[in-house]
């Protein structure tokens, strides 16, 4: 378990689920209810967590590192503000968050992996992808997008994409966050209820809570088609926002982390220690 220093002891560091090429994946499971994180508490593992990442994020840069974050997960599920706390301790200079919506019409006329061929880290730099690469089939399966055809030959496409991209010595965490069907529709209304956070509810987020079943079924075959040995699967119960966000900090620091040892190069002294 990683623990990361809290004063004279230690706080458990709450630990998301690796999936292995293996694994038969419920995402249903992922929805039971987990032990409250006070709020101090969670404030000093997320403090410490950062400077960790910030740590190895100056590393990275210093050794011409390269490191992918993709991040996928329901509507509603914390992405965002996941995303938020993982760069706000960072230098602003050596990470790149790509919001991927839908295609621009030029965009179109090209393979569906052009786009992000054209935003892949340079060297020293982190990359994070708000939706990714994955829509190929997860949206684009359930809307009908792209054909049987197209989206299940995506798979094959993916894997060797990401085995490209890690033989070439990127670091990549791939992150799922997940919510229940019931905690979704209360956020829905929390959102809509409140001036400031309407902005993010939209038809299409509707729309798509329609299809739940259908984004269900066809996110967890992306897992057993596309959790690799070398690219696994990270999937973070996000019912509780504290312990999502923390979650995906310890993914990405363990990954960084393993990434730059693999590499053969130096890792920082962290304040984060395995027991």
């Amino acid at each position: 378990m990683l623990a990361w220093n809290r004063g004279k002891g230690r706080v458990a560091f709450p630990e998301a689920e690796k999936v292995s090429e293996t694994d038969s994946v419920r995402l249903a499971d992922l929805e039971a209810a987990r032990p409250k994180i006070k709020k101090a508490a969670y404030k000093q593992m997320l403090k410490t967590g950062q400077l960790d990442l910030l740590r190895l994020q100056q590393a990275l840069y210093a050794h011409g590192g390269r490191a992918i974050v993709n991040v996928e997960g329901m509507d509603a599920a914390g992405k965002g503000g996941a995303i938020l706390r993982l760069v706000r301790r960072i230098d602003p200079r050596g990470y790149k968050v790509y919001r991927i919506g839908a295609p621009a019409p030029w965009e179109q006329s090209r393979h569906y992996l052009y786009r992000f061929w054209s935003r892949l880290p340079g060297p020293g730099e982190l990359v994070i992808f708000d939706r990714s690469w994955f829509g190929r089939v997860l949206v684009e399966r359930v809307e009908r997008l792209a054909s049987k055809a197209e989206w299940q030959r995506a798979y094959a496409e993916i894997n060797a994409f990401e085995r490209m991209l890690v033989d070439d010595g990127v670091a990549l965490v791939k992150l799922w966050f997940h919510i229940g069907a019931d905690e979704q529709l209360r956020r829905f209304r929390e959102r809509q209820d409140n001036p400031f956070k309407r902005w993010k509810l939209t038809e299409e987020d509707w729309r798509n809570r329609e299809q739940w079943d259908a984004y269900i079924e066809a996110a967890e075959e992306m897992f057993r088609q596309t959790s690799t040995d070398h690219a696994p699967w990270t999937l973070i119960a996000a019912n509780d926002k504290r312990h999502a966000r923390l979650e995906a900090l310890r993914a990405v620091v363990e990954s960084l982390e393993a990434g730059m040892r693999q590499q053969g190069h130096a890792v920082p002294s962290l304040t984060s220690s395995r027991q």
